[in-house]
């Protein structure tokens, strides 16, 4: 069958398809193929016709069913299932998850819609509004007409606030500053609801806790001049006394051991506590008092509002040890307008073992299991502080690359100690709503590379975590240690060391220690947004006060040891930028760049290498090995032509990558991407010629494309991509750019430069 009959079978089939579904309709029934808007007359812009038409086409109901093309294939999936005798299994997934139930004509409801559409048109300031609907069948298919003839649009002339001079219509006048009701912008309905919101808002932070919306109506004087409108903000007659006082906080009670039923609240006098304002009531002692202080935003006298409210909930919460977390406000007995505020707290269980079996990924293009045995104590020290102690093991294999075969095998324990508070001789308040912590990690692990060497590793922190708000968050380590001890190196690998000597530095003792320092901003979490970003610096300051402190200077011989092992001196910066492009609500465009620089001095001429750069791989550039890519325009490659290849390292790194991502059907996705990028050294290295960074770095990136699915099961993302180079840095100068030799057809171009990349989540 040639090009064209295929085309037209095709073709035939489709349409076939599309029309065979009105046979399936019951008796009587119509297909409903949806509505046209039009917006009709010159009293308004064509941009404003246009948008308007936008806005009332989306009110039509009911949706029609979905297309493609054309064709409803959802819908004939529907029609030719056959239909389930219970409600899952695969008949009911394909005839209802699948397919699509079709939309009878009957089901709209023309003088519904067309109320709807007038009822939105003046709404939005087009007061004079006229609207008609119709319909048109076509053999067993209708459709609905709507035409809508706005008038000249009402503007807004002058916003009037209460004059009176009682406490509530001076603090709602007080308001106006930030109102959202500016002279001459379009009448609207959901712009005045807005406004009654914000000054809601705005009372709750005045102690104005029995104020709502509703006390607040918005008058409209259309009389005023042609086309315009006053609108005048007034406080509803019917708004009862308790709306219109300002409240201050009396009592504060918590009952941080509350159960349903009335014996958690009994009060007695040896379960009653008293901490500054707080009243703990509570017979078993399970919390220090000081934890509700630190967490509670309310003092007594207090004027009650409502930042302060909802920073107490979120920070008691954020704690991790309550289970439920109940808050109500009643009118105190005292004299004057207070409320007694009351916490009941449900904790969760104090101690709790977890048994995970997790499936992962990392960097180097290994995927692998591993075993955690996870032991936690929520309230080890009876402040709420979470103490975890877990044990891990696992297996990580390389499945496509150059280090198939030298599997890892892993296994360790750490322990974390986190306090709800600084632990520190400063102090700090922090206006979000979570509760700046401080954590103690210690923790070791054995790792065994099969065939080359064992790896021991031991490491402590102590540092403080804080967020400034959802948005920002800090976390500072005082001091992050870690040392590291090879054993059990093979003859291979000693080997290979002959062939290459930075390889030695991977099994040499390493000690470092010093304060690091990490910032980092989103605001990817808000869904609406169109732009959305996404940032993180890391400061490591490695062995810096040491290293002043004893003079220690390699390059002059006077190296300083800890326990044997000289200590490791260094500066590195990273920074990772992300930003998401929201297309559609299906549809995105993410890009990242990444730009990091470590300096090694004092005590050590080079950066330790588990502190280096390394670059390619499943979330790197995706059409190279894992850390096969540079540094520079050296090939790692070319000296081990029959054994495992070495980790490529670098002092500098640069990184870009951009990719397309669209929804393709159901829980299905896919993505189109090209990544560049390189480490380089900062200092010439006569075993890696090319690999110093210079000002010809541009010429020297490792450019990559490809595209790949990934599967959205909502517990995990499994993410396939295949991606193949288009520039190879290690090629000779002009020869680089390797697009006019792709050839998919070829067996061996396909072996040597289709990359296979299987991870877990997003590379970014």
């Amino acid at each position: 069958m040639n090009n064209s009959r295929l085309l037209s079978f095709i073709f035939l089939t489709a349409v076939a398809s599309s029309c065979s579904n009105t046979r399936f309709l019951p008796e009587g029934e119509l297909l409903y193929t949806g509505a046209k808007v039009n917006v009709e007359g010159k009293e308004i812009s064509k941009k404003d016709r246009k948008a308007l038409k936008s806005e009332l086409k989306d009110l039509v109901r009911p949706k029609p069913n979905k297309t493609i093309l054309g064709l409803r294939p959802k819908l004939y999936i529907y029609n030719i299932a056959p239909t389930p005798t219970k409600d899952k299994g695969f008949r009911h997934w394909l005839k209802y998850k699948v397919g699509e139930a079709p939309v009878f004509y009957s089901k709209v409801d023309l003088e519904y819609n067309k109320s709807v559409l007038q009822n939105y048109s003046e709404n939005n300031g087009y007061f004079n509004a006229k609207t008609t609907a119709d319909s048109t069948r076509r053999g067993k298919k209708a459709s609905a007409e709507y035409i809508v003839k706005p008038a000249r649009q009402y503007t807004i002339r002058e916003v009037k606030f209460p004059t009176d001079s009682t406490v509530l219509a001076t603090a709602i006048r007080n308001t106006n500053r930030r109102t959202l009701l500016k002279k001459d912008d379009p009448y609207s309905l959901e712009v005045i609801k807005a406004e009654r919101i914000r000054i809601d808002g705005r009372l709750k932070e005045k102690g104005y806790f029995y104020f709502n919306p509703d006390y607040l109506k918005v008058q409209i004087d259309s009389t005023v001049a042609d086309h315009k409108v006053d609108l005048i903000v007034k406080i509803k007659e019917e708004a009862p006394a308790l709306a219109e006082t300002p409240y201050k906080i009396n009592k504060i009670i918590v009952y941080p051991n509350y159960t349903i039923g009335l014996d958690s609240l009994k009060d007695n006098t040896k379960s009653i506590k008293k901490h500054n304002d707080i009243t703990i009531i509570d017979s078993t002692s399970m919390f220090n008092p000081r934890v509700f202080d630190r967490t509670l935003n309310f003092s007594k006298n207090d004027l009650y509002n409502r930042t302060d409210h909802n920073l107490s909930l979120n920070r008691l919460v954020n704690l991790g040890t309550f289970k439920f977390v109940k808050n109500q406000f009643a009118v105190s007995d005292t004299t004057g307008n207070y409320l007694d505020a009351f916490y009941y707290l449900t904790p969760l269980p104090k101690k709790s073992l977890r048994l995970e079996l997790l499936a992962k990924t990392n960097s180097a293009n290994y995927t692998g299991t591993e075993l955690n045995l996870n032991w936690s104590n929520r309230n080890a020290l009876g402040g709420a502080e979470l103490l975890t102690i877990s044990a891990f093991g696992g297996l990580e294999v390389q499945v496509a690359g150059q280090n198939n075969g030298f599997n890892v095998y892993r296994f360790g324990s750490e322990a974390n100690l986190i306090w709800p508070r600084l632990v520190a001789p400063f102090k700090l308040d922090s206006p979000s709503g979570f509760v700046p912590k401080t954590k103690l990690t210690l923790g070791y692990e054995y790792q065994n590379r099969t065939k080359l060497y064992s790896l021991q590793t031991f490491k402590g922190s102590f540092g403080y975590l804080w967020k400034e708000s959802d948005r920002k968050e800090h976390l500072l380590n005082l001091t992050e240690i870690t040392y590291a001890s090879p054993q059990n190196v093979t003859a291979l690998y000693r080997d290979k060391i002959v062939e290459n000597k930075s390889l030695e530095k991977v099994i040499e003792k390493q000690l470092i220690f010093g304060p690091t320092y990490s910032y980092t901003y989103t605001n990817t979490a808000q869904k609406r947004k169109k732009n959305t970003f996404y940032y993180k610096g890391t400061v490591d300051l490695a062995g810096n006060i040491t290293g002043l402190a004893t003079g220690a200077n390699i390059k002059k011989g006077d190296t300083i040891n800890v326990f044997n092992v000289p200590f490791s001196q260094f500066i590195k910066i990273e920074n990772d930028f992300r930003h998401y492009y929201k297309l559609g609500p299906d549809s995105q465009i993410a890009s990242r760049i990444i730009v990091g620089a470590g300096y090694a001095y004092g005590n050590s001429s080079e950066m330790p290498f588990i502190k280096q750069f390394f670059i390619g791989g499943t979330n790197s550039i995706r059409a190279f090995r894992a850390r096969s890519i540079g540094p520079g325009s050296f090939d790692g490659a070319s000296t081990n032509t029959n054994s495992f290849l070495p980790d490529q390292s670098g002092d500098i790194k640069l990184e870009f990558n951009t990719e397309y991502r669209a929804k393709i059907y159901g829980l299905v996705k896919g993505a189109l991407f090209i990544d560049a990028g390189n480490i380089w050294l900062l200092n010439d290295n006569v075993e890696k010629p090319g690999a110093k960074f210079s000002k010809k770095f541009m010429s020297e990136l490792a450019v990559g494309a490809g595209a790949g699915l990934r599967f959205d099961f909502s517990f995990l993302i499994l993410r396939t991509d295949l991606a193949f180079p288009l520039r190879k840095p290690y090629l000779s100068e002009g020869n680089r750019w390797v697009m006019d030799k792709i050839d998919f057809g070829s067996g061996p171009w396909r072996k040597e430069n289709l990359i296979f990349n299987l991870a877990i989540g997003y590379p970014f």
